[in-house]
């Protein structure tokens, strides 16, 4: 399972979610109506009067195997998006795939120059800009243990997106190259070579036209966290939660003891840091109903006074609400975690 980006489905990533309804229900309808695939074939010999062919064929894949596995990475990307904003994450995107139309070109005429072997077609769709998204994931996005196959073999939050990215990379036997193409336009773009940032973006006019015209179709509304469980609920959404329920306390046990495994002497205030959130283990859906206290009962303090009245980076709060956090729950991680972005991020993904 994904575990990277939380439980809150397309909620702030607009951009995500109409690429993956719109990209899938073309690449379903060219399944069906398979004498209109060749226009939409990734060729390189192209003329100049079929530079159409060009643009379409790096969007729509032919391949439904292909359609899936870049779905799957741009739903779990879609982090990104709720990071950056949805004008920096489609420039991003934009960026890649006008670098990675060239990065093409020339691993093309090298294989050729090299092997003597002319390379004419690639695997339509998406690919390039979807493996371009593994730059900033493997260097933003932190890895967090999970368990251990066979003792030595250690599996993270991070695993499963890699080898997602591995069923995309052996599907196609020139799949490799674009995939290559992907990663070296992604760490162009995301280390600004050449100011390439500045270059290549989408303006604020488009983003101004997508976010009236384009982001109501596509946008999703903010999933409930004060609604009980089983006030107007089904059986499956019940059951839904309780999965969701026994999953997180799993997981946190299986950190837990991967900590305690990988280091026997910890310091301090790192693996104590899931007794700093009292309050986050039973958020949104899983919250109990809160129980009535006599006014004149004061409540027991489950937080130090250090942590209560620890101040808090309004750009920090800023940042963890625009990945799709409530305010409440990234005020409680940052005071918990001593205003520790990383940290906070951490436990938030995992819960």
């Amino acid at each position: 399972m994904f575990t990277t980006t939380g439980s809150r489905g397309l909620y702030k990533a607009p951009l995500s979610k109409g690429l993956l309804l719109v990209l899938n229900c073309l690449t379903v309808m060219l399944t069906l109506l398979p004498q209109y695939q060749e226009l939409f074939v990734y060729t390189l010999q192209v003329t100049q009067h079929q530079v159409w062919r060009l643009l379409f064929g790096r969007l729509i894949c032919l391949d439904v195997k292909d359609a899936f596995c870049s779905s799957l990475l741009i739903y779990n990307f879609r982090i990104f998006e709720r990071r950056f904003g949805t004008r920096k994450f489609a420039s991003f995107l934009f960026g890649t795939w006008v670098l990675s139309a060239l990065m093409d070109f020339l691993l093309a005429q090298a294989f050729q120059f090299l092997f003597d072997y002319e390379v004419e077609e690639l695997p339509a769709g998406l690919i390039a800009p979807v493996f371009s998204l593994f730059v900033p994931f493997y260097r933003l996005i932190p890895s967090m243990p999970v368990t251990q196959v066979l003792g030595h073999i250690h599996i993270t939050n991070k695993s499963l997106v890699y080898i997602v990215g591995l069923q995309l990379l052996t599907s196609g036997p020139f799949m490799w190259l674009v995939a290559l193409s992907g990663l070296i336009s992604g760490g162009l773009y995301h280390s600004n070579f050449l100011w390439m940032q500045k270059l290549l973006f989408v303006p604020a006019w488009v983003s101004c036209i997508g976010r009236y015209i384009l982001e109501p179709l596509f946008s999703t509304s903010q999933p409930s966290s004060e609604t009980p469980v089983g006030m107007g609920a089904t059986l499956d959404i019940q059951r839904q939660q309780r999965m969701d329920i026994l999953d997180q306390q799993l997981m946190l046990a299986q950190y837990n003891e991967s900590t305690r495994n990988t280091r026997p002497q910890p310091q301090p205030g790192f693996l104590q840091w899931t007794r700093l959130f009292p309050s986050l283990r039973q958020r949104g859906p899983n919250r109990p109903p809160m129980q009535p206290r006599p006014q004149a009962e004061a409540p027991p303090s489950t937080q130090s006074p250090l942590l209560d009245n620890s101040p808090v980076a309004e750009e920090q709060v800023a940042l963890l609400v625009e990945m799709g956090f409530t305010r409440t729950d990234a005020l409680e991680a940052l005071r918990a975690s001593n205003n520790d972005i990383n940290m906070a991020t951490n436990f938030l993904l995992q819960h």
